[in-house]
């Protein structure tokens, strides 16, 4: 009995080191997006974020993310969000292990988005 706890103490600890990117650093970031001119529509997924000038949170993800930017009587223009590697990631891969960062990589928080700003300048339609 006295051999239990110091095991369940030593299993709980681990358990909360898990994911540790995820509960760290959450799964979204916040963008800022400009354009000239002003007033564009910024969509990720099909769905309108925001209107520039605007910040958004955008999910992270592993793969390939883009916003397009939208304004009636110019011509749309799509941008990727670039990443890098989310340096809490390393936590996990010390303290959670392969638990830790499989759901680091199914929430997308191995990565985060960098730069957190975005500006485009679109094109009137001819």
């Amino acid at each position: 009995m006295k051999n239990i706890l110091p095991v369940a103490l030593l299993l709980g600890a681990a358990v909360s080191f898990t994911s540790c990117a995820t509960i760290i650093t959450g799964t979204k970031d916040k963008i800022s997006f400009t354009s000239t001119p002003e007033g564009a529509k910024v969509m990720h997924k099909g769905i309108e974020k925001c209107t520039t000038p605007c910040t958004a949170e955008i999910p992270r993800s592993l793969s390939r993310q883009t916003v397009t930017f939208e304004k009636e009587g110019y011509n749309s223009k799509e941008m990727k969000l670039t990443k890098t590697f989310n340096p809490v990631t390393l936590v996990n891969i010390i303290l959670g292990g392969a638990i830790g960062v499989g759901i680091d990589a199914a929430t997308g928080s191995l990565t985060k988005y960098s730069p957190k700003a975005y500006t485009t300048e679109l094109e009137a339609k001819q």
